[in-house]
């Protein structure tokens, strides 16, 4: 019998506010399933309206919940949020449930967004 597929892990970018020369971006992180992550961070690249590579950054999203949907902010520095064009999961570079390091974990993500910035994997 083959295992279960993990549960996907929901990424929405759901809000970007210009906060002082940075832009605030607002993500939802929703784990529909019964693992827990205490250790999940993302390596995020930001374009430009043109498709031009702004900055690069990682963000610490830890701890992901099981059965829960929690808010990561954050700030993407001198940045002003109008000149986002998108949004790129370019990896997620740390992965740790109970068991250890977990590989593969951007195949897990299920990424969305409310806004006109797109959020892609």
């Amino acid at each position: 019998k083959a295992a279960e597929a993990p549960a996907k892990i929901g990424v929405e970018l759901n809000r970007l506010e210009d906060q002082g020369g940075s832009c605030r971006a607002y993500l939802v992180i929703s784990n529909p399933g019964s693992a827990e992550y205490s250790g999940f961070a993302l390596d995020l690249v930001v374009f430009d309206r043109g498709g031009t590579i702004m900055r690069r950054l990682a963000v610490d999203v830890a701890p992901v919940r099981p059965a829960k949907t929690s808010v990561k902010v954050f700030d993407i520095p001198e940045t002003t949020c109008g000149t986002i064009g998108s949004i790129l999961v370019n990896d997620v570079i740390h992965c740790r449930n109970g068991n250890g390091d977990v590989a593969e974990c951007i195949d897990r993500l299920s990424t969305s967004s409310k806004l006109q910035v797109s959020l892609l994997k």
